[in-house]
């Protein structure tokens, strides 16, 4: 099945993954990270790709981060892109920083690359050292393949419980290109400049400091504006790949069809980041929170993100209950410009308050409407033409459940 988004020719290729574009294979093994499941990652483009990354924030910046920001400062391209899971590698000292060094050595060994061609990445419980042997039994024996996507996309979960995966086309110089991606993420899911880990892949041809700039507008819009529980890891990262199988002029800001390329970029993040809300731990639903007339695209963004972040209005919509007053609370403690008297309120169809009152509405349609997998919230501020959406889940117990015993 094709999708089209009409307006700027872009089509969603269902079923597409990180391998639909041209030039790039994969592969995922248990390696004994895990028990029983695959556990170990490695995505490869068949030539030196450009490339493009956003990090954590956190202060913590877990070593493998370290270690592929080192490398893509130093040679501006990569090939490969190496994962653990289970283990974090994250605060854990001058042993966690040579130990991804180390991971990193050993890929490049094996395929025969410059070292800082290899991107290192791990997810996983934070505080442990990587068992060596076990990753060294993991980059000895994956095996890199055409139709390797759904190994490496099963290798980099944790507390997911599916497979994230999008998948978009449009035309440059009217060659198609192709874009796809996989990411993981279900807690600890709150970024600030990246999110969990994302894995993009085209087959674009684009410069490296281009595509940077591609990426960094994405995320802003999509990755950035998803949370699930407040919290931001030491490992979040997103990295994009570009190895230039389809030829046609680099692309640029200059470049006639960037509009669309980026669009498309944005939509692939998009895709990924909706899926990571939807799948939040323990959630029962999607919750997506529309702001418009707002100052400033940034003022509709800070709104929307602190609505969909409020633990209130997350326990409201998996209770099934209307409370209007909570999604009130969470707009007025946002750093957001906001008139009171100016601020309207839906849940799904239905008005709950406008110009600063309540207003009358059907309890009983309301519960019925949050009962749906998927719950929009729009806000409408008229007061300029500022808009941002954001994504979230609904907070349950079993969300307790799960990270009560995450390391048992």
């Amino acid at each position: 099945m094709v999708q089209t988004v009409k307006t700027h020719q872009i089509e969603k290729v269902e079923g597409g993954n990180i391998l639909s574009p041209l030039g790039f294979q994969s592969g995922g093994v248990h390696s004994g990270l895990r028990y029983r499941k695959k556990d170990f990652g490695l995505l490869m483009s068949d030539t030196p790709a450009s490339v493009a990354a956003v990090y954590t924030q956190s202060h913590f910046q877990a070593p493998p981060l370290k270690v592929t920001q080192e490398g893509i400062e130093r040679s501006g391209k990569i090939q490969g892109i190496v994962i653990n899971s289970a283990v974090a590698n994250a605060c854990t000292g001058k042993e966690g920083l040579e130990n991804a060094y180390k991971m990193r050595e050993m890929i490049a060994k094996r395929f025969d690359l410059p070292e800082d061609y290899v991107a290192v990445a791990s997810t996983g419980v934070i505080g442990e050292q990587l068992p060596m042997e076990k990753i060294a039994y993991g980059c000895e024996s994956v095996e890199l393949s055409k139709d390797g996507a759904h190994d490496f996309q099963k290798a980099i979960l944790t507390t997911d419980t599916c497979e994230k995966s999008a998948c978009y086309q449009t035309k440059i110089d009217g060659q198609t290109v192709t874009i796809g991606g996989a990411a993981k993420g279900s807690g600890m899911i709150h970024p600030n400049m990246a999110t969990m880990l994302g894995f993009i892949t085209t087959d674009a041809t684009i410069e490296t400091d281009d595509l940077q700039n591609a990426l960094s507008n994405s995320i802003e819009k999509s990755f950035n504006q998803i949370t699930v529980d407040g919290e931001t890891s030491t490992n979040d990262m997103v990295l994009a790949m570009a190895n230039g199988s389809v030829e046609h002029d680099s692309l640029n800001a200059e470049h006639p069809d960037w509009e669309k390329f980026q669009f498309a970029l944005q939509l692939v993040c998009e895709d990924l980041a909706k899926q990571i809300a939807r799948d939040g731990e323990g959630a029962t639903k999607l919750i997506e929170v529309n702001v418009n007339g707002a100052t400033s695209n940034e003022d509709a963004r800070i709104i929307a993100k602190k609505v969909v972040g409020s633990s209130l209005v997350k326990t409201a919509v998996y209770g099934l209950d209307a409370n209007w007053g909570r999604i009130v609370g969470a707009i007025g403690h946002s750093d957001a410009a906001v008139d009171p008297t100016g601020c309207d309120i839906y849940i799904e169809d239905q008005l709950v308050f406008s110009d600063g009152t309540p207003c009358p509405f059907s309890e009983e349609q309301a519960s019925e409407d949050l009962s749906n997998s998927e719950v929009k919230i729009d806000i409408r501020l008229h007061a300029g033409e500022g808009k941002g959406t954001a994504w979230g889940c609904d907070l349950t117990y079993d969300y307790v459940k799960i990270n009560a015993s995450y390391r048992t």
